[in-house]
């Protein structure tokens, strides 16, 4: 769910987007995939940091992130109740910025159909803002890595036709309510919800982003119906001859 994402537009709109204090420059990346390192917005001294972070998320008391499963995503409805996330929910929420994210259709199998991948957008190309979770993971000879999760949910309208889940995509007039270090879980909770139907639109695109290595503004091409074969040279002359209309619709 949600394995893929984008930011293409320029380190000032982000900047002005989310109002972090900041001035960090960077490149457009078209296919930002889990573990590597990403942009976080979070809270800090009564404002607003930016920060890099892993993308996938290790809770403090593993050991061994090689024998902890990679979490990319974390369940909106079971994040106060897991052991795993419960203080991250509690203590430290955050943003994940984002203008573009790609799914795939499941088959009636339930198998990830990789030729069926699609773009999820803003029709306006603006930002939005992933709900996320981070946390600081301490390894045994102390180095500190900070690692972050998206916040998923049920999908919305526009999205349940090719995945049951759908980030959560907050309000940014609830950005400060979602930073808030003194909300409670009890109080952030309605803001995971899925975003209007209306906020984003789906764009069928071509495998090339199942490819880690591939991320150029290719990727995001719509896919192109394949062209009709022209008609033969005799078949199209019989076809110009006016005939009598049998009550069968014809492509010719």
């Amino acid at each position: 769910m949600c394995g893929r994402y984008a930011i293409t537009l320029p380190p000032e709109a982000m900047r002005e987007a989310f109002g972090y204090r900041e001035q960090p420059n960077f490149p457009p990346r078209f296919n930002i995939a889990p573990t590597q390192p990403i942009p976080v917005v979070l809270p800090h001294d009564g404002a607003r940091r930016f920060l890099l972070m892993r993308w996938g998320f290790i809770p403090g008391w593993v050991r061994d992130p090689k024998d902890f499963p990679l979490v990319i995503n974390i369940r909106s409805e079971s994040a106060a109740e897991k052991p795993s996330f419960r203080n991250a929910l509690t203590r430290r929420r955050c943003l994940m910025p984002a203008d573009a994210f790609y799914e795939w259709r499941r088959s009636g199998t339930g198998k990830l159909a990789q030729n069926d991948a699609f773009l999820f957008r803003r029709a306006d190309r603006g930002f939005f803002g992933f709900a996320a979770l981070w946390e600081t993971w301490i390894s045994p000879d102390g180095s500190e890595i900070d690692t972050v999760a998206m916040v998923t949910g049920p999908a919305n309208g526009t999205m349940a036709g090719i995945h049951h889940r759908c980030p959560v995509i907050l309000d940014p007039a609830d950005y400060d309510a979602w930073l808030d270090p003194q909300a409670t879980p009890q109080q952030t909770a309605g803001l995971m919800k899925p975003p209007p139907d209306t906020l984003l639109e789906a764009v069928a695109i071509g495998p090339a982003v199942n490819k880690v290595a591939n991320d150029g503004p290719e990727l995001q091409e719509p896919l192109a119906a394949a062209p009709e074969p022209a008609p033969p040279a005799s078949h199209a002359r019989k076809a110009a001859r006016p005939r009598e209309d049998d009550g069968q619709g014809s492509l010719f």
